[in-house]
């Protein structure tokens, strides 16, 4: 079906796996790599993984309040814009103006993180109210499955299980071990997806565990067996 929502957004992580101004989490969309965080405030970011002084990976820095400082010198980008906002071997030098991470938009909702690769700069909008229905209020997340297969391969693999596409991009609803489920698909790069698997079945029942062991006939039904 086709998704309301013009410019395409994608389910990266659970918003559970960002605490605000300390961990960063890697993520793809699309081939793009991303470098995933959380601002002192919260708001999540998503920016392009490569620190624009020297292209090291961002996701080997660290968050120092609301900037991003990447290992290699140090050099720091402030949460929202991604301007560079200091140098730490240089600290009397005005940081160079032309100097800026690439920055894509990022909202919470529905318990992921989303990201649209089409939108670059801080968010200044909420979530569209689609991405806020893809999963319904008080479920649960199960798990995510990594898969070595594109995104086509996976979809027809949801249809063959009886999932349907829904409203939000990527959202598909249906049932896993005879347990509603919603699975959010990533297109991560041309050979890797990513399931993100929410249940209204609470953690730890009998049902979820059927569920995971679901999820594992799902994955193999979907991956190319080895010979």
């Amino acid at each position: 079906m086709t998704h309301p929502i013009a410019a395409p957004w994608h389910p990266v992580a659970p918003s559970a796996g960002l605490r605000p101004g300390v961990n960063i989490v890697a993520g793809f969309a699309e081939g793009q790599e991303l470098a995933l965080w959380r601002s002192a405030d919260g708001a999540a970011q998503a920016w392009e993984n490569r620190c624009p002084h020297r292209s090291v990976r961002f996701t080997l820095g660290q968050v120092v309040e609301n900037r991003l400082a990447c290992a290699y010198h140090g050099w720091q980008y402030a949460a929202g814009n991604g301007q560079c906002v200091g140098i730490p071997a240089h600290p009397a030098m005005p940081a160079p103006r032309n100097v800026c991470a690439r920055v894509f938009g990022a909202v919470d909702a529905a318990g992921m993180v989303w990201v649209n690769l089409a939108h670059e700069g801080p968010m200044t909008a909420s979530a569209p109210q689609a991405l806020a229905d893809a999963v319904p209020a008080g479920w649960h997340f199960c798990r995510t499955l990594t898969l070595r297969a594109g995104a086509q391969q996976v979809r027809e693999a949801l249809a063959r299980h009886g999932f349907a596409a829904g409203a939000a991009p990527g959202a598909w609803r249906g049932t896993l071990g005879d347990t509603p489920t919603v699975a959010l698909l990533l297109d991560a790069q041309p050979q890797l997806a990513f399931i993100h698997l929410w249940t209204e079945t609470a953690p730890g029942s009998e049902a979820m565990k059927t569920l995971h062991a679901a999820a594992r006939t799902l994955r193999g039904d979907i991956e190319p067996t080895e010979t």
